[in-house]
């Protein structure tokens, strides 16, 4: 987990203030890690620590500023986990995040009047060294320091069938990824589009491609075998991370057949991923959705941990 900053300050900006609480030490059976953390604004929650007596005891308690405490889940909330969890809540608002000054860490005294403990100092020293590929949190005496999330992976869904839409309301929560859907027409998107959702449209979809960053996940799925052609086509002419294609094993034979008159090689076909999710999860719409974002997390996960071995 990390400090969201990109999340934070499009919640900021539009609802004015928003809450942040954070399990910062647990000890015992709780329902959620250390790590785990809920936004709250005025209107709306992204996130849950857990659910249930505690969620709904830190999610009245959001706004009342900011602080720490130490939960005894059964004592004090009847909860059924023996456990204890500590909380740290704090309230955003675009001058304070605006304030936060490295890119990499976010250091604050959280309360009390202890001075900066070693092991905060530490941890600081060594990022800034780049000793240290800090992706987590450290929290001592009253001090947090917390690594700031600078990259969510872009990830391109192409239709908003049945299909789509169980995808993008299954990948959007996830904080690993930055979801960009698309399609022919406004109406094609339902009403309630999902947080943190961005949609693009054109008559021709193919004219979009060229908006996409070079390290985005490409997931095509629209009503038409033609158009899902031509989106393949146009994607392979460009840079990208991975490419995902809907499908039987027939139309991907088909497929390959079509993309090498197209004058694509073997090589750069053979990059397509199709059919896409796990077959032994089914057919049904959800069932695909929640096989390809286990993949897909999986897949972010292990290029993480290299990136950290690299470093």
């Amino acid at each position: 987990m990390a400090f969201d900053l990109e999340i934070l300050k499009t919640k900021a900006l539009a609802f004015g203030k928003v809450a942040r609480t954070l399990i910062v030490e647990t000890k015992g059976s709780v329902p959620r890690e250390a790590g785990t953390a809920m936004l709250s604004w005025k209107t709306g929650q992204l996130g849950t620590i857990g659910g249930g007596a505690l969620e709904f005891s830190a999610s009245k308690d959001a706004f009342s500023g900011d602080y720490l405490k130490t939960i005894a889940l059964g004592p004090n909330l009847g909860q059924c986990c023996g456990g204890s969890i500590t909380l740290v809540n704090e309230v955003f608002d675009l001058k304070r995040l605006n304030s936060i000054e490295s890119k990499n860490f976010y250091s604050r005294k959280i309360t009390g009047n202890q001075d900066k403990p070693f092991s905060i100092k530490c941890i600081e020293t060594e990022i800034r060294n780049g000793k240290n590929p800090f992706h987590d949190l450290l929290y001592s005496n009253g001090w947090l320091v917390e690594a700031v999330k600078t990259h969510r992976t872009p990830v391109w869904v192409y239709g908003a069938g049945h299909v789509g839409r169980a995808l993008v309301q299954t990948l959007s929560p996830l904080p690993n990824f930055k979801v960009t859907w698309l399609d022919t027409s406004r109406k094609r998107f339902p009403n309630d589009l999902p947080d943190q959702t961005d949609i693009l449209y054109a008559e021709n979809i193919t004219s979009l491609i060229r908006y996409a960053p070079n390290n985005a996940i490409h997931l095509v799925l629209t009503y038409s075998h033609e158009m899902d052609l031509a989106i393949c086509h146009k994607i392979l002419e460009t840079g990208f991370n991975t490419l995902g294609l809907i499908g039987s094993k027939t139309k991907w034979v088909r497929f390959q057949r079509r993309l090498l008159a197209l004058g694509h090689s073997r090589q750069k076909i053979n990059r397509i991923n199709c059919p896409i999710g796990d077959p032994s999860f089914g057919k049904h719409p959800q069932a695909i959705a929640i096989s390809l974002a286990a993949e897909l997390l999986q897949q972010t996960e292990q290029k993480q941990n290299r990136a950290l071995e690299i470093r």
